[in-house]
């Protein structure tokens, strides 16, 4: 059988993995290191660079190098959790025609897809290289929360990067397929607890004769690492602007400098009480005097500063098991994934919620993609053993009378699958019936995502309440979502593939792919030409 790459897309690391030989395999992928920098730049004389490449020049060139993009993905430009993350941000980003955030690098726009489609690419060919061999299948994993705009964007991703996608699988599923298979045992419930670079997801699943069901899913797509560096690096730039009387905000270098200050002082503190924290020459006063910093952070500062984010990933635990139905004594197992989980206060406050210490038994930065492989190798038929049931996160539905969101698939429902629900027309005599598509758990449709419109036309003449429209939404197991209404009687039906108003257009996704073919081609001849030059 072919094999599978099984990819963790992930806001600060990514890493892919594959099943060879009924073993699962993390790649190298960056000179024997198994985790990849989320990191994209754009060098002066216009050459991509990826990775830990990408991150080593992020200081010299801010305004050119992009990270957490995936916090951008599938949004649109003028949503408020966009606003808040560009804020935070050294390049520059604007709205798109259709509203979706482009990316501004040495004035090029660049969908936010294309960024991500290069770090797949590099993540294929690593693969690819290792097994000597052409790797195209893949099973890509994304935030649990993630909604149908969002997982329509990472398609479009792997469609650029020249990816042929067998599915999208939830992250902390993914985790939990991994435990399953690599943690033989009886039946038992799981909770999956996934605070990782950019995203917070928490799900409850069940394992139990060979089948993977997820029972609860919760999460957060602007809550995770990045977000525990910010309170640091926020921190830093009030002590400079206090102690030197000056603003940092317009000096893009030295913010680059702080931020990875900021992280390394984060990890660091994962091991050690008390971190230095010294950058000479960071900026200077308008005289020309060198401004340095010098300071010291301890760990039990840092807990203070990040003491609600992590009371955040608490409650949703809480919830989450509640929603599931479940004690926290009727949980088995409590697994740990994403790099956020190293932090000590975050581990003894699982463990104090459960009651007991979370399982060591998987590696939280790449038991992931572990997942994700062997989804894919189930998928190509090599591994048999297991079957697995997700299920959706959020409510799917319909816009109702009076601006209500009426509920058609509610949220923790097992997919794929298909549902129906009868409304009927609100005016006498209405011709035709507007169809808006939310997903999300608000009861009014103004706190949801929008997902896409149409309508259906032609209704028979009739007074209000008596033409029946049959409403159904069916979604697949990659969490995609189509929408069909139909007239009960007379038949006339209009069906939608929800793809989103910030997708892009297919002539779009053509051109990019063409222009990656391109720009793979003049790699591979730059690289000869230097082996020839040498």
């Amino acid at each position: 059988m072919a094999r599978v790459l099984g990819i963790d897309l992930g806001t600060t690391n990514s890493c892919v993995a594959v099943v060879d030989s009924d073993t699962p395999l993390v790649d190298p992928v960056d000179n024997g290191r198994y985790t990849l920098p989320s990191v994209v730049a754009v060098a002066e004389d216009g050459r991509h660079l990826i990775g830990r490449l990408a991150k080593r020049q992020a200081v010299i060139n801010a305004e050119n190098t992009v990270f957490a993009a995936k916090r951008l993905i599938g949004r649109a430009f003028d949503d408020p959790q966009t606003q808040a993350a560009l804020r935070t941000l050294p390049y520059r980003c604007e709205a798109g025609e259709n509203g979706a955030v482009r990316i501004v690098i040495r004035d090029r726009r660049y969908a936010v897809q294309e960024s991500m489609a290069l770090l797949l690419r590099e993540l294929k060919d690593a693969a690819g290289s290792y097994f000597n061999e052409e790797i195209s299948k893949a099973v890509v994993t994304v935030p649990a929360y993630f909604n149908d705009k969002q997982r329509q964007a990472v398609k479009d991703a792997a469609r650029i990067a020249g990816l042929d996608l067998l599915r999208i699988i939830n992250e902390p599923t993914a985790a939990a397929l991994a435990y399953g298979v690599l943690q033989a045992g009886d039946e038992r419930r799981v909770a999956v607890f996934d605070l990782g670079g950019g995203t917070f997801d928490i799900s409850v699943l069940q394992i139990f004769d060979g089948t993977v069901e997820v029972i609860a899913t919760a999460g957060d797509a602007f809550l995770g690492g990045r977000d525990f560096d910010d309170r640091i690096l926020e921190s830093l730039i009030s002590r400079l602007e206090r102690e030197h009387g000056i603003s940092l905000q317009s000096d893009r270098n030295a913010i680059q400098r702080l931020r990875e200050a900021s992280e390394s002082t984060k990890i660091e503190l994962s091991d050690r009480n008390t971190v230095e924290v010294a950058l000479p020459f960071l900026s200077a006063r308008r005289d020309g005097t060198p401004i340095h910093l010098q300071t010291t952070l301890k760990r039990d500062s840092y807990e203070s500063m990040v003491a609600d984010l992590i009371e955040r990933t608490m409650q949703m635990f809480s919830e989450t098991i509640e929603g599931a139905k479940l004690t926290f004594a009727e949980i088995d197992e409590a697994i740990l994934v994403g790099g956020m989980t190293r932090t000590p206060r975050v581990h003894q406050q699982v463990a104090q919620m459960w009651g007991r210490p979370p399982s060591s038994g998987v590696h939280p930065d790449l038991v992931v993609a572990v997942g994700a492989a062997i989804q894919g190798s189930m998928l190509m038929g090599d591994t048999a053993n297991y079957v697995l049931l997700d299920v959706t996160p959020h409510n799917l539905g319909i816009m109702t009378l009076g601006g209500m969101a009426e509920t058609v698939i509610p949220k923790d429902t097992t997919i794929p699958t298909e549902l129906r629900k009868t409304f009927t027309t609100v005016r006498d005599n209405q011709e035709q019936v507007k169809i808006v598509v939310f997903q999300g758990d608000s009861r009014r449709i103004a706190g949801n995502e929008l997902l896409g419109e149409f309508v259906l036309s032609d209704l028979r003449p009739a007074p209000r309440g008596t033409v029946r429209i049959e409403v159904s939404f069916a979604i697949s197991a990659d969490g995609l979502v189509t929408v069909a209404a139909r007239d009960v009687e007379t038949g006339r039906e209009q069906t939608i593939q929800v793809t989103g108003s910030h997708s892009l257009e297919e002539d779009e996704i053509r051109r990019m792919i063409a222009e990656h073919q391109e720009d793979l081609v003049a790699t591979i001849d730059d690289a000869i030409d230097s082996v020839i030059s040498a």
